[in-house]
């Protein structure tokens, strides 16, 4: 099975383009929201299609007028997920599944908001062909930190022949490896994949059961409306509730003090909570993606929500105070743009600070480290007092981007 989420999407859509090769058609389009989340417009191309998106109407669904519009004997498939990264239900999925299907697209979906209708509804009553599910997001195993990932696909009848290959099969009682499938797309991963993501996830759902498995939806649904409702007259809210599992606030309304969504990220991490995403999704401006999940307690939800309350007050008066949160961190604020141009991604015993290359170009870079790196076994003391110049030089610019230098760490060229 394939190694995460996105992972799933292209081996979805690979088997959805060997499904219309099967028929002799070349479908050269996948129709992607323009609310999705990025890897699904990366995974369509990766498979060589042409993404074409398809744009949200005011209430934050899908605009089923420019679907319609779009919608050709070139499409190969609809990437959906639903409830979409807004947290809204799309309500019309029967009207979108059937347009699809009407000219022979699949409709593909993305299992990212999953947690939200386990046990309510099932993706293929819905209409879709495929679908992959994040087991890191719904069912417990590992997000982040090199995982281990999991992103298993599962199909209706008419994919099943391009599943990647071995499948598990039964016979006389036993199971056993197939590999003899002439229209499979093949491996997608080496080995048996990480296979103990999927022994966990099935522990999971044997130890939840089919109760607990609905019951921890509503709670996750439940948590997001408290919260929303929590917020309303806070943060604006683009787009009418209620949610799913989570919901999409904006800061913009509080643009004229200065303040935008990353603030209030940093004011959150002062106060100890784990910032949301924020800035995504990219069709609402100075976004804040809040995902309660189901865990939560009303103590931990309202202690949250009076954090908010509490930033925002202090971005109406006295917006500076906000800009130097945090405070309490070893790194305050990075110099994010220098740190995606000029990372420097190498540790330094406590009290020294690396020197910022300023060579150009990525081969010139590399150079200049090489030649660093013999420098430095080479002449140590030089090494020594370059870095020291370079501190002296770049701090001024930097400001509270720079960490405490007794902390020993400078992030990603910040």
């Amino acid at each position: 099975q394939p190694a995460a989420g996105a992972h799933g999407e292209w081996t979805a859509l690979r088997m959805i383009q060997a499904y219309h090769l099967s028929r002799g058609e070349e479908r050269s389009e996948v129709i992607v929201p323009d609310s999705a989340h990025g890897t699904n417009p990366a995974s369509a191309a990766l498979c060589g299609f042409r993404v074409v998106e398809v744009k949200s109407g005011a209430d934050g669904r899908v605009d089923v007028a420019d679907l319609k519009a779009k919608l050709s004997n070139r499409v190969a498939a609809l990437m959906l997920t639903n409830p979409n990264t807004l947290g809204l239900f799309e309500r019309q999925i029967l009207e979108v599944s059937a347009m699809v299907h009407a000219t022979g697209a699949k409709l593909y979906y993305d299992g990212a908001n999953l947690n939200a209708l386990m046990g309510l509804c099932r993706p293929g009553d819905m209409g879709f062909d495929a679908v992959h599910m994040n087991l890191h997001k719904t069912f417990t195993t590992p997000h982040g930190g090199g995982g281990p990932g999991s992103g298993p696909v599962g199909v209706k009848a008419d994919l099943v022949p391009f599943l990647p290959r071995p499948t598990v099969e039964r016979r006389d009682g036993h199971f056993y490896l197939d590999d003899d499938r002439p229209q499979s797309i093949g491996r997608v991963r080496s080995f048996y994949g990480n296979f103990g993501m999927l022994v966990r996830a099935y522990t999971y759902l044997l130890a939840m059961g089919s109760d607990g498995l609905t019951q921890a939806s509503k709670d996750a649904v439940l948590a997001a409306n408290y919260l929303r409702n929590r917020l309303e007259g806070v943060l604006d809210l683009p787009h009418a509730g209620p949610c799913m599992h989570e919901f999409v606030a904006s800061a913009r309304n509080l643009g004229p003090n200065g303040i935008k969504a990353l603030d209030l990220a940093k004011g959150l991490l002062e106060r100890g909570f784990y910032a949301p995403t924020v800035y995504f999704p990219l069709i609402v401006p100075e976004a804040v993606m809040i995902e309660p999940t189901e865990t939560e307690s009303k103590a931990t939800l309202d202690a949250f929500a009076d954090a908010l309350r509490e930033i925002v007050e202090l971005a109406r008066t006295d917006p500076e105070e906000l800009h130097a949160e945090p405070r309490s961190l070893p790194v305050g604020r990075l110099d994010e743009v220098r740190a995606a141009r000029s990372p420097v991604l190498r540790w330094q015993p406590p009290g020294r600070q690396p020197a910022v290359g300023r060579a150009n170009g990525a081969g010139a870079a590399q150079a200049s480290q090489d030649g660093s790196s013999r420098s430095r076994r080479e002449h140590p003391r030089e090494e020594a007092a370059s870095d020291d110049a370079a501190d002296g030089s770049s701090s001024e610019a930097s400001g509270r981007d720079l960490a405490p230098k007794a902390s020993g760490t400078r992030a990603a060229g910040g």
